[in-house]
C-alpha cells in the first residue's frame, strides 16, 4: 500500500480576500511504504504547508490527500502517523517517560502498557537512562530524540518531520540523522521530511522532491542511491553528485555531468536558501 497520495492539491489561504495567498498549486505526490522522502525548496514555497495537509492540520482548497489508503482526517483520528517539528514541544512538567507516554495515554492504553511501550521507544533512541529526567535537564539533541520517540510511540506507519534538526549544531545534527535512519530501518516507517539543507536531504532520503517558489509546485523528483549512509557515504562521489543534481534542480538549470572540482565544491554551501 502507498503510504501517502497527494492528488491535484491546491492550497489558498484567505481565499477571496485582499490578502489571499496561493501557497500550493496542483501538487501531486506519492510516498511508497518504507520510503524516506525529503521536501526541499526556497523559503515560503509551501513545504511545511504540504506536510500539514498530509497531517490534516489544515485542509486543501482543492484536491485530495490520503494516508495509508484512507482520508487524511480519518488517518489523523486513528493516529496513523507520528509528527515532529523543529521545536521538540515537550511538556516541561512531565518526565521524559511520561512525555513519550502521552499519545498512548490519549489512546487509552493501560499504565503498564504505556510504560512498557515508552521504555521500548526510549531504548530505540538511546535514552533509556533518562526516563526519569525532565526536559530542562536534557540537551537540545536529546530533547529532539525524545520527540522522535514520542512520535513513534503509537508505532505509526508514517512519520512526518518539519525541520526537526534545524536548530541543532552540525555535529549533533549529523549524529541524529544517522540515528533517525537506523530507527526508520528498524521500524520500516515511511517518512516525509521537510528541510532547507541539500546535504541533509541527500544523506537521508530515498528520494528528494524539489519544490518551486510560491505557489509551490513539484518541479523534480530525484532518486538517491548512495553506497552507504555513514561517514563514508558522505565522502562518496555519488553523494556530491546528488548534491549538485538537487542544487541544479532548485536553480532550474539542466543537470550535467559534474567535474571533480564541482564535486569538491558541492560540499560547501549546501543550504537551499
Amino acid at each position: 500500500m502507498t503510504a501517502v497520495v497527494v492528488s491535484s492539491v491546491t492550497k489558498i489561504f484567505n481565499q477571496g480576500r485582499t490578502d489571499e495567498v496561493a501557497a500550493l498549486s496542483d501538487v501531486d505526490l506519492e510516498v511508497r511504504d518504507g520510503e524516506f522522502v525529503s521536501l526541499i525548496g526556497p523559503s515560503g514555497c509551501g513545504k511545511s504547508t504540504l506536510l500539514r495537509l498530509i497531517a490534516d492540520l489544515i485542509e486543501p482548497s482543492t484536491g485530495t490527500v490520503t494516508v495509508a489508503g484512507q482520508g487524511a482526517a480519518k488517518a489523523r483520528k486513528e493516529q496513523a502517523y507520528g509528527i515532529a517539528f523543529q521545536q521538540a514541544g515537550l511538556f516541561e512538567w512531565r518526565t521524559v517517560l511520561r512525555n513519550v507516554e502521552l499519545p498512548l495515554e490519549l489512546r487509552g492504553l493501560s499504565k503498564r502498557e504505556r510504560k512498557a511501550r515508552a521504555e521500548q521507544m526510549l531504548a530505540l533512541v538511546g535514552l533509556e537512562d533518562f526516563a526519569g529526567h525532565y526536559p530542562a535537564q536534557l540537551s537540545g539533541g536529546m530533547q529532539q530524540r525524545v520527540a522522535i520517540a514520542r512520535a513513534l510511540a503509537v508505532q505509526p506507519p508514517l512519520l512526518l518531520m518539519d525541520e526537526p534538526f534545524g536548530a541543532l549544531d552540525e555535529m549533533t545534527r549529523e549524529r541524529l540523522q544517522s540515528e533517525l535512519l537506523g530507527i526508520c530501518a528498524k521500524t520500516n516507517t515511511s517518512t516525509v521530511f521537510v528541510t532547507h539543507s541539500i546535504s541533509e536531504a541527500v544523506f537521508l532520503s530515498d528520494r528528494v522532491v524539489v519544490m518551486s517558489a510560491r505557489p509551490g509546485r513539484i518541479t523534480a523528483s530525484i532518486e538517491i542511491d548512495l553506497p552507504s549512509r555513514d561517514d563514508a557515504g558522505r565522502q562518496s562521489p555519488a553523494y556530491f553528485d546528488k548534491i549538485t543534481e538537487v542544487r541544479q534542480a532548485l536553480r532550474g538549470t539542466p543537470a550535467s555531468a559534474p567535474s571533480p572540482r564541482s564535486s569538491e565544491s558541492a560540499a560547501a554551501g549546501t543550504d537551499a536558501r
